[in-house]
């Protein structure tokens, strides 16, 4: 399974015989020239610095190549959750809040349902890089279509592109894989791309670079801004962590700008805009997108200097020799999709949105209960808040809505909005660790005052909930101090845990906590924790999470007369 996001800790060389490579990876270590390594926080001008790096050593590589494997060996787990995703009508009904007893037919999909929908797909899709691509073996698979070559070719130069779109018998297989073998994928695609180009077409024109670059969006998530590369990577322009933070993204226990549309193809468009400056060529740059500034570098010094994408071709690892034909295959799918019977789909992205400056800590839900926007909408336009809130104490943030909300939210009283619910819905998140209490502090510290972190790493057979009691702490908090939006972890992941307080945001008078406040007395805050029922989740599941807590202690406290749940609800549970 490939995987295509800037500057990855991985190395692609080996193709698909893992067990090979990783047998022989030691032995081989003088052609570790495609290894890409983890590179601290770049700072301006890093790419140029990345030219110059030595090679990594022997003990580094073989710890590379131990966690691949226990990547590897936990894709299995992955692909079980996935499996829970098939729900047939009943559980449908439920999942969608309508009557489970009534017969198929007559289910209601209105447009919350759509939204709804749209954001299980976008939290539940793991098509990301080139997961979708690697059905096939690109390498020795050989399409065949009703299409010409010449037909091809005349169409290509018709396309009258900035970037070069060669044509070869390469660049033939990725045209043939997205115009006619990825034919219901592409038509969401397309969907989603009327709402995304137009904001990256903005960028793009800012920085002044070719507009044919948001195509790259494609083969790096399929345009799911929620997108998580097992390797880590994040968003619709999959950054890994360090690269994003070089390039001025904020992330923290309560925002991930990765997953912000805007900040990420802003943060992208410099990237490129530094690569083309290093290599003088749209396609170098783009392939250094996907493997680093320095394999392109090295592919080149291998190729004797020369400095064309073809002429570097075979120097390049694996996964970044079909990252430039993937750009044009799908390109080329976009254009002439009508040709090829590919259909748009509709998925319920609003036509116009607007934007909002939040000042003080606010949660969805209480945008919802006050002006009425569902929180799958907000979500779906502000995934980068992990946590459904916005973390406005500390410095300004924006908000997008649907346009047709605008006036609802501009006319809605403020304080009634800020003080809904905000001791069960903010406080709970606040004060991070039961029995303490954060008056203040920054999310970016890492953690409130005297608290112990442990870096934890995930062995086989372990799972949050059975962490979470391993050292005295609840799922939600893992999750949360981890930005995790789901249960699935892996083996060789780290989790950070904190035994004496965790990371909290500024709590301030502006959070609606007036009245909370004071010494001695018990809160409801300190003794319960928010959960968002995710797709397959029962109150039995749910209360299996937290050791002491039944069924029934989950329904007294949501006033819940009947088991049923459904996905994307909040429920307070109370912990003993």
């Amino acid at each position: 399974m490939a995987l295509s996001l800037p500057l990855a800790a991985q190395n692609t060389e080996g193709g698909d015989d893992f067990d090979a490579f990783f047998s022989n990876a030691v032995s081989r270590q003088q052609q570790q020239q495609d290894t890409v390594v983890q590179e601290p926080a770049p700072k301006p001008g890093f790419l140029e610095s990345l030219l110059g790096r030595r090679r990594p050593g022997r003990r580094q590589i073989e710890q590379e190549n131990e966690l691949l494997r226990s990547e590897l060996d936990s894709l299995q787990m992955l692909v079980d959750s996935l499996r829970g995703l098939e729900l047939d009508p009943y559980e449908l009904a439920v999942l969608e809040g309508n009557d489970p007893d009534q017969s198929a037919d007559h289910f209601e999909y209105t447009q919350e349902t759509s939204d709804s929908l749209l954001h299980l797909w976008y939290k539940n899709s793991f098509i990301t890089d080139f997961d979708a691509v690697n059905e096939y073996n690109m390498d020795s698979v050989r399409f065949s279509s009703n299409v010409s070559d010449a037909e091809m070719m005349r169409r290509l130069s018709a396309m009258n592109s900035f970037i070069s779109l060669p044509y070869n018998d390469v660049v033939k297989n990725y045209i043939i894989l997205y115009s006619e073998r990825m034919t219901s994928r592409m038509g969401r695609v397309m969907g989603l791309s009327a709402y995304y180009f137009p904001i990256f077409e903005d960028i793009l024109v800012r920085y002044d670079l070719p507009q044919e670059l948001k195509y790259m969006a494609i083969i790096e998530s399929m345009l799911n801004p929620v997108a998580t590369s097992r390797a880590g990577a994040r968003g619709i322009w999959q950054f890994m962590y360090q690269t994003a933070r070089g390039y001025g993204l904020e992330i923290n226990s309560f925002v991930d700008e990765r997953l912000d549309v805007e900040k990420a193809v802003d943060a992208a468009a410099r990237y490129l805009r530094d690569a083309y400056k290093i290599f003088g060529d749209w396609t170098l740059a783009i392939s250094s997108y996907n493997c680093g500034a320095g394999n392109v570098s090295k592919a080149i010094r291998r190729a004797d200097g020369r400095r064309d994408f073809w002429s570097i071709y075979p120097y390049l690892p694996r996964e970044t020799r079909g990252y430039v034909p993937a750009f044009v295959g799908a390109m080329y799918a976009m254009t002439y999709y009508r040709e090829y019977g590919i259909v748009p789909q509709n998925v319920g992205m609003p036509a116009q949105t607007d934007t909002f400056h939040i000042h003080r800590n606010l949660h969805f839900e209480q945008i919802q209960a006050v002006v009425g926007v569902p929180v799958e909408e907000l979500q779906n336009l502000n995934p980068q808040y992990t946590h459904d809130i916005i973390p406005g104490n500390d410095h300004a943030y924006v908000l997008k809505l649907p346009f047709n909300w605008t006036n609802a939210f501009v006319e809605a009283n403020s304080e009634a909005l800020y003080a809904f619910k905000a001791d069960s819905l903010l406080n709970g998140k606040v004060l991070r660790d039961t029995g303490s209490r954060a008056s203040g502090g920054s999310r970016a510290s890492g953690g409130s005052s005297g608290s112990q972190r442990i870096a934890y790493k995930v062995r086989s057979g372990d799972y949050l909930g059975k962490i979470a009691s391993r050292y005295g702490v609840t799922v939600s908090q893992l999750k949360n101090w981890n930005h995790l939006r789901s249960n699935n972890i892996q083996i060789g992941q780290t989790l950070y845990i904190y035994k004496n307080g965790g990371p909290a945001i500024s709590q301030g008078s502006g959070s609606g906590s007036s009245g909370s406040s004071g010494s001695g007395a018990s809160k409801p805050a300190s003794k319960t924790v928010i959960y968002t029922v995710k797709s397959g989740d029962s109150l039995y599941k749910i209360a299996k999470l937290y050791p002491g807590v039944s069924t029934d202690d989950i329904k007294r406290a949501n006033g819940l007369k009947s088991d049923a749940i459904r996905a994307g609800q909040k429920l307070t549970i109370p912990i003993p």
